[in-house]
């Protein structure tokens, strides 16, 4: 073997090509040693994955073999909104252990880091770029425009990052309609994204923030209705961890033959689902404020 896969998958709703995609890594991955692994650990499952999801707003939206909580998919989203900006680290400070970037951060700030200077924490950097500002201003005044993209990269910092971020880009093209609706188009790519542990917190975070903060800042100013078309998904190493194969099994790989599509799915737009969702804010930001506490 001297190829690793590129693995092609597309769903209709998140849930089905997230689905898709943990299969195809499953069957037509291949084993792969990680500078992670732990003396023992089995080899990992890899590949290179091109996955798209044609209509990312609709249900089935949420995987049950998902590890994690409809809390956990709040708070990542409000991460994804800068929530836990504060939580970067002074790059200068050796006792500083909290994180090296968000991606908020390096998409609303990209160009800045943070370090110690007489005790005081402040920002610096050659440059101070709002990405998300650019994107949401470049398509209201030209929907078609093919410069639509934001990156997160910074090699200066991120060549000797020990864990420089998984996000790449995000790029974007807008569609419109014969009723004059205006759909989004997003490109994501990820150089490595483990499919098992966080890619579907990923896939729901970016479908919310392209949802929230992207779609909603095209509408505010162009006064259009801005909907979400397919968001495809690329990841460099697609890939689950050995120690987590034995847990994807048991959730879903062992269960998938036995089990309806619906009863391993669950739909997002549900009454009682959105209302867990939208009341776990609360429930969030407690957290986020006890943790800072204790700074």
């Amino acid at each position: 073997m001297k190829n690793i896969p590129v693995l092609v998958v597309s769903g209709r709703s998140l849930a089905e090509a997230y689905e898709a995609a943990l299969m195809a890594l499953y069957e037509d991955g291949i084993p792969f040693k990680t500078q992670y692994d732990k003396p023992g650990d089995p080899l990992s499952l890899d590949c290179t994955m091109n996955l798209t999801i044609l209509e990312p707003e609709e249900d089935p939206v949420i995987h049950m073999a998902f590890p994690g909580g409809i809390d956990d998919l709040k708070e990542y989203v409000m991460e994804l909104k800068g929530y836990k900006d504060h939580w970067v680290k002074n790059m200068n400070d050796e006792k500083d252990t909290r994180w090296e970037y968000t991606y908020h951060g390096r998409l609303k700030n990209y160009g800045v880091w943070k370090e110690l200077v007489n005790g005081m924490s402040l920002e610096t950097g050659p440059f101070k770029v709002d990405q998300i500002e650019n994107v949401i201003k470049k398509l209201s005044k030209q929907p078609y425009t093919r410069q639509a993209q934001m990156i997160t990269w910074m090699p200066d910092i991120d060549n000797d990052c020990y864990d420089p971020p998984c996000l790449q880009s995000l790029w974007y093209r807008i569609l419109e309609d014969e009723e004059g609706t205006w759909w989004l188009n997003c490109n994501i790519r990820f150089r490595s994204n483990d499919a098992w542990g966080a890619s579907f917190m990923n896939m729901f975070g970016f479908i919310q923030f392209n949802k929230e903060v992207i779609a909603a800042g095209i509408a505010e100013r162009t006064g259009k209705t801005v909907r979400l078309a397919r968001m495809n998904w690329q990841a460099d190493s697609y890939h689950i961890y050995g120690k987590d194969i034995q847990q994807a099994k048991e959730r879903l790989f062992d269960r998938v033959a036995d089990m309806a599509f619906g009863e391993r799915t669950m739909p997002f737009n549900d009454p009682f689902i959105r209302d867990m969702y939208d009341q776990a804010e609360a429930s969030v930001i407690a957290k986020i404020k006890a943790f800072d506490s204790r700074e």
